[in-house]
């Protein structure tokens, strides 16, 4: 297993490990849907990490710290990215914050 594969929440594991064939097309979509997109790597990732933090899915948090730290987004860019929908969404994002700064600290350290 690889660094980032290391940041996979359980639930997803369990899910690769259980329903492989579910697994194999799900990331076949993530894959072609990334082809697709007119976002830079690192643009993508930090609206990505907004995205899990509004819709309080912070298991997945460490995983996508850790691509966008390899797209170069720096540890500000990451916060900025968390409490991008304070607005929208309320400090509910806040939540985000302590598994990405972790996660950003710890990746390629």
């Amino acid at each position: 297993m690889n660094d980032k594969e290391n940041l996979l929440s359980d639930a997803f594991q369990v899910f690769m490990r259980e329903a492989p064939q579910y697994a194999e097309v799900w990331m076949a979509a993530v894959q072609n849907l990334g082809k697709i997109s007119a976002l830079d790597k690192k643009t993508e990732s930090l609206a990505y990490l907004a995205v899990l933090s509004a819709l309080r899915l912070e298991s997945g948090i460490p995983f996508h710290v850790a691509l966008a730290k390899d797209a170069g987004a720096s540890r500000e860019e990451v916060i900025s990215a968390i409490l991008v929908g304070l607005p929208a969404a309320g400090n509910v994002v806040t939540r985000s914050l302590p598994s990405a700064i972790q996660a950003y600290d710890s990746h390629g350290a």
